[in-house]
C-alpha cells in the first residue's frame, strides 16, 4: 500500500486518503511528499502532476520555473518524468492552453476541486497501482537535450 499523507484528514479528490506524490524529488508544500494544503498555502499546490517538458516549458514562459535548481530553497529543479504538487490554478492554466500534465488522482488534493473540476482531473490521470511502491505510475523517460538532464 502507498504512503499516506501525514495528516490523516488530509483527502484526495476521490474522497479517499491522501496519498503520496513524491519523495524524490520530495514534494509538497510542506515538503513531506503530499500535496497537502492550508491556510498559509498561497498557491494552494494541491494538484500531483507527473511533468512532462511541454508543461516545464509552459511554466517557465509564465514565471515559474520549475527546471532551474535553487537550493537555497531545498528545490533540485524538475525534469520530465518527476511528479510534483503544483498550483491548481497553474494546472488549469496548462489545461486550457492544451498541455497540462497528467495527474495522480489520489494523490491530488480534494481542495483542487474548488478550481478545477473532477471530470477535468480525471481525462488527464495517469494509472494507478497500490502495490507498495511510491512511484505508482512508470515515469516518462528524459529526453536527450542536455538542459533537461
Amino acid at each position: 500500500m502507498s504512503q499516506a499523507s501525514s495528516n490523516p484528514d488530509a483527502r484526495n479528490v476521490l474522497g479517499g486518503p491522501l496519498k503520496t506524490c513524491s519523495l524524490n524529488p520530495k514534494t509538497g508544500f510542506f515538503r513531506d511528499g503530499c500535496c497537502d494544503t492550508g491556510p498559509e498555502d498561497l498557491g494552494q499546490h494541491t494538484v500531483c502532476a507527473q511533468m512532462t517538458r511541454e508543461f516545464l516549458e509552459f511554466s517557465v514562459l509564465h514565471g515559474n520555473d520549475l527546471v532551474t535548481p535553487r537550493p537555497q530553497w531545498n528545490f533540485p529543479g524538475l525534469k520530465p518524468g518527476d511528479s510534483w504538487c503544483v498550483c491548481v490554478l497553474r494546472w488549469k492554466e496548462a489545461f486550457e492552453a492544451g498541455c497540462a500534465p497528467k495527474v495522480k488522482l489520489q494523490s491530488t488534493h480534494e481542495d483542487a476541486l474548488k478550481f478545477v473540476k473532477l471530470e477535468d482531473l480525471m481525462a488527464h490521470a495517469l494509472p494507478y497501482r497500490d502495490d507498495g511502491g511510491l512511484n505508482l505510475e512508470t515515469p516518462a523517460p528524459p529526453p536527450a537535450d542536455p538542459q533537461w538532464n
